[in-house]
């Protein structure tokens, strides 16, 4: 049998439960707080659309109990007023319960997408020991690596290589290509 099957199987009971009740007590006991049960349960367990149609269930069946009992209303327009009134209520239950289920399961996706993201997720912490010249970096086994190999071993961070206009300009000076020795030697040639 299938969750919902046994959900829909619950609801019709509790429902017809609840009316013979309603009925047997007549007007000595009022159960309409009891018609939230199947409300709630049909929310939880079958969404909106089975909470929309166990309320209009619900009312007829607190509507059917009501008028079996043989209540004196002074006109019908009153047992359609307070059954539209429990029907409205019954709908509001519903429709909360199931935004309340709708909102949890959101919820409960998004925590376990999290965790899994955390669990992915390598930092670096704690103090790192680096040489000063070199930039090397000493592991817990006191074996020296390059900083680019330390840090991608110990974290998903990948590395692409650049020079910065800084460096650029001193390797290029270092070179003859550029700079106040590459500027004197091609004003000196063109005298």
């Amino acid at each position: 049998m299938s969750v919902e099957f046994k959900s829909v199987l619950s609801v019709v009971l509790l429902t017809c439960f609840i009316g013979v009740v309603d009925y047997e007590t007549g007007r000595v006991l009022n159960f309409f707080l009891f018609y939230f049960a199947p409300v709630i349960l049909a929310a939880w367990f079958l969404g909106l659309s089975g909470a929309m149609v166990t309320s209009i269930v619900c009312s007829g069946v607190w509507f059917a109990a009501d008028y079996l009992s043989a209540r004196d209303y002074p006109s019908h327009g009153i047992a359609v007023w307070n059954t539209m009134i429990r029907m409205s209520a019954f709908m509001m239950m519903g429709a909360s319960t199931s935004k309340i289920r709708v909102l949890i399961d959101r919820e409960r996706e998004l925590s376990e997408r999290l965790g899994r993201t955390l669990a992915e997720l390598k930092v670096l912490e704690g103090l790192v020991p680096i040489c000063a010249a070199c930039k090397s970096i000493r592991d817990e086994n006191n074996q020296w690596h390059v900083l680019e190999a330390y840090i991608t071993d110990h974290t998903n961070a990948q590395f692409t290589h650049g020079l910065c206009p800084k460096c650029t300009k001193k390797i290029l000076e270092e070179a003859g290509l550029s700079g106040p020795s590459h500027k004197t030697e091609t004003s000196s040639d063109s005298s």
